[in-house]
């Protein structure tokens, strides 16, 4: 459906797997959301980026699919970051209280200046 779709594309790096998102995060980017997390999954990386610069919207129901990745990278012992997320985003994840357990990053390229991390651009 226009306007209602969430498309993803799963890159890596060393020690992580970046999932780029662009569109709107709601409903019906269910599907999407968990394929690319699944793959990004199946790496052996520690790390797995969820990268925003390109979401336009999200509503309740994509805060509680990103809540639902959460879980599913805490069961499988990934570190889930966040980049790209705009002021409005930032806030919604301080509120829900979702940035106390996904670390946020202004943008792809900080987390490799990031000492508490120690990756490496490849």
């Amino acid at each position: 459906m226009p306007g209602y779709t969430l498309e993803t594309q799963v890159s890596y790096q060393p020690q992580m797997a970046i999932i780029k998102m662009a569109g709107e995060i709601n409903g019906f980017a269910e599907e999407a959301l968990n394929r690319a997390y699944a793959e990004a999954e199946r790496s052996t990386n520690a790390y797995i980026m969820l990268n925003f610069t390109s979401v336009k919207y999200m509503n309740s129901t994509g805060i509680a699919l990103i809540v639902g990745v959460l879980g599913q990278a805490r069961r499988s012992g990934k570190k889930l970051l966040a980049c790209g997320l705009s002021p409005h985003f930032v806030e919604i994840f301080q509120i829900t209280r979702l940035s106390d357990f996904i670390k946020i990053y202004p943008d792809e390229l900080s987390i490799f200046t990031d000492p508490d991390l120690a990756i490496k651009i490849s």
